[in-house]
């Protein structure tokens, strides 16, 4: 019998899968980020990885809650300075009572012509509504007592818009104007005649 080793046997099949222990171990997989180039080696100091390796987004700055207080004042300072001079001539009108000739003019309609215009009363209207006689203003000037409530309600919703940074806007269409109009003269034609005298102050 022939002992001398087989040449087949003696060599390894290339296309055999390698045996456990045998051969170099694998080199471990990369990971995705570090294929990219991006890992905790490259990144600012400011953002930490996540656990897979890529870097998680910064929490954006926390906004600032002091508030923009010289900014608003400087906003609401036109209104306030509105309702200061009106405070002041409310209060005026308040302690010196027009019902007592010779304190405040008379309407020159009225001296030359006796005719009640749309004014007339209205420092009486405002000496009761200020004393809140509100009866007493409503006979004294209708229009003017609903005209200090309109008054009060936009002077709100200014502040408030100023306070906030946003404009004013009131835009009136030519027929709000017509109709504001016509209930003027519909008031004094009213109110100087006889059947209408409760309007007459």
């Amino acid at each position: 019998m022939d002992a001398s080793p087989n040449p087949s046997a003696a060599q390894p099949d290339p296309a055999a899968p390698p045996r456990p222990g045998t051969g170099p171990d694998p080199a471990p997989a990369r990971p995705e980020s570090a294929r990219r180039g991006v890992g905790p080696w490259n990144m600012p100091p400011t953002v930490c990885p996540t656990p897979d390796g890529t870097p998680a987004r910064a929490p954006d700055a926390a906004p600032s809650l002091a508030p923009d207080a010289p900014g608003r004042l400087r906003r609401i300072a036109v209104p306030a300075g509105v309702i200061a001079a009106v405070g002041g001539a409310f209060a005026y009108v308040g302690a010196v009572d027009p019902n007592e000739g010779g304190h405040y003019p008379v309407c020159p309609l009225l001296r030359l012509t006796g005719v009640l215009c749309p004014g007339c009363g209205g420092l009486r209207s405002a000496h009761a509504f200020i004393t809140g006689d509100i009866g007493a203003a409503l006979s004294a000037n209708a229009i003017a007592t609903v005209g200090y409530v309109l008054f009060a309600a936009v002077w709100v919703l200014w502040l408030m818009r100023a306070w906030r940074g946003r404009p004013l806007r009131l835009a009136l269409a030519p027929a709000h104007w017509w109709a504001v109009g016509a209930v003027l003269a519909v008031f004094t034609v009213v109110r100087n005649l006889p059947f209408g005298s409760a309007l007459a102050p």
